[in-house]
């Protein structure tokens, strides 16, 4: 049986819908996800194939401490829903868990855009309790960084008109 650890947050931007999804979508990780804590920033996007908007597109993240990760697009239903998978960790990580998911939702918001990202982590084999303590403690508020400055990002853009 598998172990999973997973945390979702929220952000609400001002970006209307088809806008959120145009800027937000395709937004580069790199500068958005800064180290934090035990976790690393991530600092390079290697090898993307296409513009990160249709299913079987990778990519590889390279991360500080010497770790990457690959993401590959797995539904894209544009423009209320992206998935990807992650696997092949190399870094810390490698040691604890197998893949991972990440699912974006964008959803009509009174104020523009409500953008729901949910994470889970798939544990290795006697790591679940290691690996749900990260989530809860680590990536779960770090989740929440990322997502303060991409929805300022939206902001941004949206108030450029």
């Amino acid at each position: 049986m598998t172990t999973t650890a997973s945390a979702t947050r929220e952000v609400v931007t001002t970006a209307p819908l088809d806008l959120a999804w145009a800027v937000g979508t395709p937004l580069t990780p790199v500068g958005f996800y800064p180290a934090w804590g035990p976790l690393p920033a991530v600092l390079n996007v290697h090898g993307q194939t296409g513009d990160w908007d249709a299913v079987g597109q990778t990519r590889r993240l390279e991360l500080s401490g010497g770790g990457a990760v690959r993401e590959t697009l797995t539904r894209v239903d544009r423009p209320s829903l992206f998935v990807y998978e992650l696997t092949d960790f190399r870094g810390p990580l490698r040691r604890l868990v197998s893949g991972g998911t990440a699912e974006w939702r964008y959803m009509p918001d009174r104020l523009g855009t409500r953008i729901r990202w949910r994470y889970t982590f798939r544990a290795k084999r006697g790591a679940g309790l290691v690996v749900r303590g990260i989530v809860r403690f680590a990536w779960g508020p770090y989740m929440t960084r990322v997502l303060a400055g991409i929805g300022a990002e939206l902001d941004r853009v949206a108030a450029r008109g």
